[in-house]
């Protein structure tokens, strides 16, 4: 009988599953086991039964990439002899098509040196020669883990590094890096699939004289009241971004120039609305905004793109300011 702790699903069964399957939660660690061997099977199941692992168990290669690619496991333990995929040729395609760790450990009947550093070299990070004692694989399994929780804590911060370098810290819209990035692959798809793309660049009216007359600290409200206008009035599938200064970026793709325009009026008219009270005041503020757009004649650029809309955005400057303005 399986112990409470151990939750254990075949590939097989997994592909079919109905009610009795217990799936992973994000939380628990997640093994792939894939042995040919009904014996062996059952005495890693024996072994893991003593952890609270997640345990899929595959008959051959192919069912262990099917379980690798639904349940995403951050350890594999492989059989090296397998009738249709071998281990070593396991291990060559996890490290080839997935990008996250996955510790492996190899098991082999050979204890040859040569045979074991074939196994390391094709991307197994440890091996386990058969017959194994129970002891040594939970041993080897625990390091395992350790090593692929090490991974995962350094993947979450090197993505939040990331998503830092690519955020106004102030607003906490994109910041100019990522509006570029964003910008040069929507511009790529424009080129390739014929759709239109539209940026329109934002500048605060007077916002100097703001800052000046009533402090740093009421020119950020204004700011970030801004952003938050911008962020409520862009959808899932465009961009909203602060480019430095008092000075945004709006991206929209899939929509023609009457769209594009009723878009940027509501933006424009909702921050005219707004209010800033403080210290028994009231502030208003307005924005100037110019437009261009990518239709298949420019040249494919970000440059081009922001250039054409500041354009835009000092005419709109030029002819009183709070309105909107279209590159020629």
């Amino acid at each position: 009988m399986v112990s409470p702790k151990t939750r254990r699903l075949s590939a097989r069964q997994d592909a079919t599953a109905g009610t009795g399957t217990i799936l992973a939660t994000p939380e628990q660690f997640k093994i792939v086991v894939a042995d040919d061997s009904r014996i062996y099977r059952s005495l890693v199941e024996t072994t893991l039964v003593q952890e609270d692992y997640i345990v899929l168990f595959a008959e051959n290669g192919r069912e262990a990439l099917a379980a690798m690619a639904k349940h995403h496991p951050c350890l594999v333990v492989s059989d090296w002899e397998m009738p249709d995929i071998s281990g070593i040729e396991l291990c060559k395609k996890i490290r080839q098509d997935y990008e996250s760790y996955v510790h492996i450990i190899l098991l082999t009947s050979n204890t040859k040196k040569d045979q074991i550093v074939e196994g390391l070299a094709a991307g197994a990070d440890d091996y386990l020669t058969k017959p194994f004692h129970p002891g040594e694989l939970l041993a080897r399994v625990a390091v395992g883990r350790r090593v692929a929780e090490l991974h995962r804590q350094i993947q979450a911060k090197n993505l939040l590094l990331e998503e830092l370098a690519q955020t106004d810290s102030l607003t906490g819209l994109p910041n100019r890096r990522a509006i570029e990035d964003w910008t040069k692959r929507e511009l790529s798809g424009a080129e390739r699939h014929g759709f239109e793309l539209w940026v329109a660049i934002a500048d605060l009216d007077h916002f100097k004289r703001i800052n000046d007359t009533y402090g740093h600290e009421v020119g950020d409200m204004v700011l970030k009241r801004f952003a938050g206008v911008l962020r409520r009035n862009t959808r899932a599938s465009n961009l909203c971004g602060r480019i430095g200064g008092e000075e945004f970026v709006i991206a929209l793709s899939h929509v023609d120039r009457a769209g594009v325009e009723t878009a940027i009026e509501r933006i424009r008219l909702q921050f005219e609305a707004e209010e800033f009270s403080f210290g028994g005041r009231v502030l208003k503020a307005t924005a100037s905004f110019g437009i261009a757009a990518f239709q298949g004649s420019l040249d494919p650029s970000p440059d081009t793109l922001l250039r054409n809309a500041d354009a835009a955005l000092y005419r709109a400057k030029h002819e009183g300011r709070n309105r909107v303005e279209f590159s020629s």
